[in-house]
């Protein structure tokens, strides 16, 4: 049912992973040339020349967000079933860590390396889908709960 607690929880995940591909998870300066690392690429602005953004496209990180997107919005639809819907949630927060860590892999790609940039909001959107995930398990927990004690009453 769209109507559960979790199934709002789900859309959220789902909403924040598909904000990562808009929003940029780290910049990084080195001359006179801005590094703009997104989940599907990374740009190369050179400040001050309108040259055409060169882009590095980490595919792995964009497929497997992509995925972790689905999974999070076919769970929403799996109401009659908790415990797969449990399992299908646990396979999407260990999609959303592969993503982190393939886009932290990603980060040490740029010239440089990972020092010295700064961090974007973007980079904490991981963890905001890792915590909208457990708090849709901890409703599908309630439910069980709650048809536990409906079948004692019986």
């Amino acid at each position: 049912m769209i109507q559960r607690v979790q199934s709002i929880w789900l859309l959220l995940a789902s909403f924040t992973l598909i904000c990562l591909f808009f929003i940029p998870l780290i910049t990084k300066s080195v001359n006179n040339t801005e590094y703009l690392l997104y989940i599907d690429g990374q740009y190369p602005l050179i400040k001050g020349a309108n040259d055409a953004a060169i882009a590095v496209t980490p595919i792995g990180a964009m497929i497997i967000n992509g995925v972790a997107v689905l999974l999070s919005l076919i769970c929403i639809f799996q109401f009659r079933n908790r415990v797969m819907q449990k399992r299908l949630i646990m396979i999407d927060m260990v999609l959303i860590i592969a993503t982190a860590v393939l886009s932290t892999l990603n980060a040490s790609l740029l010239p440089g390396g990972i020092s010295g940039s700064s961090i974007h909001i973007g980079s904490s959107l991981f963890i905001l889908a890792l915590l909208f995930c457990m708090l849709a398990i901890r409703g599908i927990r309630k439910d069980e709960q709650l048809l536990r004690s409906a079948d004692r009453l019986r």
